[in-house]
């Protein structure tokens, strides 16, 4: 890693956690992410989701088309690395496992509380039931992704993420050890100290929106609809402590941006959608986090270096370089059927840019 008072070039990174979606949406998502990263794991709740390795090469294969298709320039275009997910729901088989360890694409199998956001309707609704899936993903050495969230009506949302971490994970820790486990996006101290405590097989992701923003972000002066995510923002003392982690140098928390994308009238409605919209300036939103508490020069690793290391795979070559320097975010992006999609801190001015 270069640095001086303007520019820092770091390795090319990954995005360890990203929404695309499918069909006339890859058309937007899937530029803005080949734009800065090389490998990105895509998450498989689509309608209907992505639950065997056949769906899985499918819908590389139309994420890879898609990119094709697009005016990213061409080394971007054969860097792009589309690593996917297998959708565990109760029905999930240990072929399943075995057939997605041996395919090559599978990097991981997600788990998704039913009910717990976005396209989780099919997700687990026992834990309990799984423990022959489980044993297979601990046999093959393929990751098991955590929505760490509980569903039950009467826990609250603001306690959803300590909640699953006392009644489920710890569980599932104790009964495969040696499992390897993705704790997603990351919301809470109790998150990060559980994370802490855990041995390297287990590590976390953390989302721009939760490094840079807290509740207060998205309810004071009204609800902020495109800071509404799942799990949801939460006090300003948990953003502090998720800042502190994700520039410390510890390689159990990686970038995983969650950027989920969703018409701007999805999001602006009565019932909008969770989720926000980042691909296309997770760098400089990263980068703006880190350089808020003065660790610019820990970035690197957050974004480049740990989400491979924990996957047992190289470390990119490319590098990418960012320089601090004000950009303004769009307003919106064209998004399919004439509809609109509104990124995070839409029409605000980030301190870093990526240099062209």
């Amino acid at each position: 890693m270069t640095e001086n008072t303007t520019e820092l070039t770091i390795i090319q990174p990954d995005d360890w956690h990203i929404h695309l979606r499918d069909g006339a949406a890859l058309a937007t998502t899937v530029p803005h992410a080949a734009a800065s990263f090389n490998r990105v794991i895509c998450m498989p709740n689509l309608v209907p989701p992505v639950k065997n390795v056949n769906e899985a090469q499918a819908y590389r294969e139309r994420i890879l088309q898609s990119l094709q298709l697009s005016s990213v320039d061409a080394e971007r275009k054969s860097a792009f690395d589309p690593r996917m997910t297998l959708y565990m729901t109760d029905h999930t088989t240990v072929k399943d496992i075995e057939m997605a360890a041996a395919s090559g694409i599978v990097q991981a199998v997600k788990l998704y509380p039913a009910g717990a956001t976005t396209n989780s309707a099919d997700g687990v609704t026992d834990i309990n039931a799984c423990v022959e899936v489980f044993e297979a993903l601990e046999k093959y050495n393929l990751p098991l992704l955590l929505h760490g969230e509980v569903t039950h009506d009467h826990v609250d949302i603001f306690d959803r993420e300590k909640r699953f971490l006392d009644d489920v994970l710890a569980q599932i820790i104790i009964k495969f050890p040696t499992l390897k486990i993705v704790m997603e996006h990351i919301t809470t101290s109790d998150a990060a100290d559980f994370v802490l405590a855990q041995s390297n097989q287990v590590a976390a992701t953390i989302t721009p929106q939760h490094l840079l923003f807290n509740r207060n972000h998205l309810l004071l002066g009204g609800i902020k609809p495109h800071f509404y995510c799942l799990p949801i923002l939460k006090r300003e003392s948990h953003q502090k402590v998720l800042l502190d982690v994700a520039t410390s140098g510890n390689p159990k928390f990686f970038l995983g941006t969650d950027s989920a994308p969703h018409a701007t009238h999805a999001k602006e409605s009565a019932c909008g959608c969770a989720g926000c919209y980042s691909a296309a300036i997770a760098l400089p939103l990263y980068a703006t986090a880190f350089d808020s508490v003065g660790k610019i020069d820990k970035l690197e690793g957050f974004t480049s270096r740990f989400g491979a290391q924990f996957y047992g795979l190289p470390v990119n070559e490319s590098t990418i370089t960012l320089v601090n320097s004000p950009m303004q975010v769009p307003s919106s992006f064209d998004y399919f059927d004439n509809h609109s999609l509104t990124p995070l801190m839409a029409d605000q001015t980030l301190p870093w840019s990526i240099k062209a």
